[in-house]
């Protein structure tokens, strides 16, 4: 069945959707802005990094090298709450981006809602209800719909992803997973948010994987056992985006482009997570290793979540932090985890150049480079 989806596909199907997306990648020379974790607040009111992201937003529009720009998500911390009105206020943001901005949820917006410090609640054993963190001033819950996660994703999808296939920003076609329904997994129509496209004969893909609960496995609420809906939810995510994974590596190959970006929020080698947390991810890294194997080109992978810039090899045996995800030995992924959280506001100027073929190392590999950019 995946044999066959990925057939239409890769057929008429996908470039019939979204030709510019695909058609006849150029060899030009791009530079992206790459940022997430941001912006944060240390507790709820705390407004300082949101105050400054219109100077940020200006900085980078100011780079005239800047085409494009990425969010690894999480727009807010998770000591803030879950509203409707915050992540209006950060939309109506981001419609300053005078280039292309595609944004990929993390947990803080959805995913980690239900927790008491984002404004969710607290499963209460005596009575079995969850006892939601009430506005003082109205006694309802703070959070939308209460910090459910799955009516929280519902928003995020509704403001920043209204449109699907475009981006936010400065508009600009991609491929969404919503506009190519595939018959044998209906329920992939819903991940609007996971997205492809080529650039700099470079695929991009994005996937909905957030961090800090485990790919969501945390028990919402913390309750005894997760929900039906809390289980029904994961195992609906993580197939879709293992598919979109498939689709968007057997484009790369089938056209033979120079690389692959991968863009995500979770930190599937954060250290301080420990091995029973990371457990969540294993499907993804997984495929990561399998398909970059076989892809054999230089592959990028974008994360956030764990907060401090990292640059480093994981699928690589010889890497420090293979042991928490043991067994694989894949030279040819390289990931950073975009600095984020905290300030002075920064980016990644992330250069894709088709011409170029550095070995890896730590600021460069095949036709990638990169650097950061601190805001004064």
């Amino acid at each position: 069945m995946r044999k066959a989806a990925l057939s239409m596909i890769l057929g008429g199907g996908l470039l019939a959707a979204v030709p510019s997306a695909f058609a006849r990648p150029r060899a030009d020379v791009l530079t992206v802005a790459v940022y997430g974790d941001s912006p944060y607040g240390t507790k709820p009111g705390d407004n300082a990094q949101v105050a400054a992201t219109p100077g940020f937003i200006g900085s980078i529009n100011a780079d005239p090298d800047v085409a494009l720009v990425l969010h690894v998500g999480d727009i807010h911390s998770g000591k803030t709450y879950c509203t409707e009105a915050y992540d209006r206020q950060i939309f109506d943001l981001w419609t300053a981006f005078a280039d292309p901005l595609v944004y990929t949820p993390g947990d803080n917006e959805w995913s980690d809602c239900h927790k008491a410090g984002e404004g969710g609640g607290v499963y209460d054993a005596t009575t079995g209800q969850i006892d939601y963190v009430l506005d003082p001033a109205t006694g309802l819950p703070i959070d939308y719909a209460g910090g459910d996660p799955i009516a929280n994703l519902d928003l995020v999808r509704s403001i920043f992803f209204s449109k699907p296939g475009v981006t936010l920003g400065k508009k600009k076609l991609v491929l969404s997973q919503g506009l190519i329904p595939d018959p044998f997994h209906k329920t992939d129509a819903k991940y609007v948010e996971n997205v492809m496209f080529v650039q700099s004969q470079v695929l991009f893909v994005t996937i909905n994987v957030p961090g800090g609960s485990n790919d969501d496995q945390d028990v919402w609420y913390g309750a005894p056992i997760a929900s039906a809906a809390q289980t029904l939810e994961k195992a609906e995510r993580d197939g879709a985006d293992l598919r979109w994974l498939d689709y968007a590596f057997g484009f790369a190959k089938l056209a033979r482009l120079k690389g692959v970006v991968v863009q995500l929020q979770a930190d599937m080698w954060d250290p301080e997570k420990g091995a029973a947390h990371q457990a969540g991810y294993e499907p993804y890294v997984q495929a990561l290793a399998a398909h970059t194997a076989d892809f054999g080109g230089p592959v990028l992978l974008l994360n956030g979540d764990s907060h401090v810039y990292k640059s480093d090899s994981p699928l690589s045996a010889a890497d420090p932090i293979n042991y928490i995800h043991p067994g694989y030995d894949v030279s040819n992924l390289h990931r950073i985890v975009v600095h984020g959280s905290t300030t002075p506001l920064e980016w990644l100027k992330l250069t894709v150049d088709p011409s170029a073929n550095a070995p890896q190392g730590p600021d460069a590999f095949g036709p990638f480079s990169w650097t950061r950019v601190i805001q004064p």
